[in-house]
């Protein structure tokens, strides 16, 4: 099945002001996104959708597919499906998008989501991976709760599954998942998807794919190995992104950092 994967850059964030452009080994975060998407050596077109002349300016430097989209977006994925509407990019099976804040994203994630959509079993499909009791203490981890069959039932920064009894500890952390910030969908679920108004829950908690389970859209969830490193969301994120580059890119010898 034909692949679109696109990666969102918007330039307005808030919590990490100027997010695309700020560096990470080196590099502007929106390429070492695009940079790590393309090593995954899937058969899929990559483009990279912005607001902002300057960050397209450097993904072009890079080499990178890049289209322009309007700023007034709520969502990545309102931006993806500006681009997948355009006649450059139809004509595609999935659609996927892979958020510009994930440095680190692995191939399983970016695959197990994509895969979901191209089975038939789901018209959305994300990634999550299991999770540790930690996460629950922190709003800037989102955690995902699925039904038997994979389903996602519900996104939220709070802790989930709120845990009732201490007794049910153990089965409480069996079910802990740590969203991951990749999704793929039909052309058909995007189109839907971006049709409808922002939800309250998705702007309560600032969760853009609240809007489509709100409206009943089935999204399956790939479960993957965790990811090292995760999403850059605040200073510290960043800070802890550029620690794990140096450790796993070590300068050659007779070099300095």
């Amino acid at each position: 099945m034909s692949t679109l994967i696109v990666i969102p850059a918007r330039i307005g964030a808030t919590r990490l002001p100027r997010k695309p452009l700020r560096l990470l080994g080196g590099q502007p975060i929106i390429v070492r996104v695009w940079e790590r998407v393309c090593a995954m050596s899937l058969d899929a077109r990559v483009v990279i959708a912005t607001d902002a002349e300057e960050v397209a300016a450097v993904c072009r430097a890079a080499g990178a597919d890049v289209t322009m989209t309007r700023a007034d977006h709520p969502s990545g994925t309102d931006r993806v499906a500006e681009v997948a509407a355009q006649v450059a990019y139809r004509g595609h099976d999935v659609i996927v998008n892979v958020q510009g804040d994930e440095p680190y994203i692995n191939a399983d994630a970016v695959r197990g989501a994509a895969a979901l959509v191209q089975s038939g079993r789901f018209a959305l499909g994300t990634a999550a991976s299991p999770g540790l009791p930690a996460i629950l203490e922190s709003p800037d981890v989102v955690k995902v709760v699925t039904d038997t069959a994979g389903r996602a039932l519900y996104f939220s920064r709070s802790p989930i599954p709120y845990l009732r009894d201490p007794a049910d500890i153990g089965m409480r952390d069996t079910l802990l998942k740590q969203h991951i910030g990749v999704y793929a969908y039909t052309p058909a679920a995007l189109r839907r998807w971006v049709s409808l108004p922002p939800h309250p829950l998705e702007l309560v908690e600032r969760l853009e794919q609240l809007r489509a389970l709100a409206d009943g859209l089935a999204m399956g969830v790939a479960l993957v190995a965790p990811i090292r490193g995760g999403g850059i969301d605040t200073e510290a994120d960043l800070d802890r992104a550029n620690l794990r580059w140096t450790e796993t890119n070590p300068p050659a010898p007779g070099t300095t950092r």
